[in-house]
């Protein structure tokens, strides 16, 4: 597959690794004339290490058939996460390797994923944009704070710790944006 044909979501073989495209840059150079150029964001299945890569619109990677299924949490155990198919009741076991950090946004009852396979074996997930989660610890809110848009760390329910405003406080349900992995709001 020509690197111009190549799409966010795809999933391409380079290294001999697979890999997910994540985002798609084009280049045209105007006054020179040049080859225009596509800059890649890859993250590889499994593992979800990202890698950035150059090509030119006639280069070529191999597509690799990836399926996805709509999934959602069901529990953790000592082999790892267990996802159940929402068509045909499949369990999919995805080990803490798969995950990376998306482990962090896994909570029970957790809907909106897709389990990514490769020749029906399960190689990594994709979570919804965000997940709400519940605050455990953070900072009481500051009085007279409110003129200052300081954040402050919090600590979630799943382990994570990112930054919230200075008004979100204990027991809160914060929305946080699996991509960015930074609060997105109040749920």
């Amino acid at each position: 597959m020509k690197a111009s044909d190549i799409k966010r979501g795809n999933a391409v073989e380079h290294a001999g690794k697979t890999w997910q495209v994540r985002e798609v840059e084009k280049s045209s150079p105007t006054a020179r004339g040049g080859n225009t150029t596509y800059r890649f964001a890859l993250y590889a299945i499994p593992g979800g290490q990202r890698l950035d890569l150059t090509l030119r619109a006639d280069d070529e990677l191999r597509e690799v058939e990836l399926s996805r299924r709509q999934a959602h949490f069901s529990y953790k155990d000592a082999d790892g996460y267990v996802f159940m198919d929402a068509e045909d009741f499949t369990q999919y076991i995805l080990g803490g390797e798969l995950l990376g950090d998306n482990a962090g946004y896994i909570i029970d009852g957790l809907d909106g994923c897709y389990v990514q396979l490769i020749d029906e074996q399960p190689v990594g997930l994709q979570l919804p944009p965000s997940v709400s989660l519940r605050v455990v610890e953070t900072a009481p809110e500051l009085k007279g704070a409110s003129a200052t848009k300081r954040p402050k760390p919090a600590r979630l329910e799943t382990g994570l710790e990112i930054q919230v405003p200075d008004y979100i406080g204990v027991d809160d349900q914060v929305l946080v944006s699996t991509l960015t992995g930074e609060f997105a709001g109040r749920a």
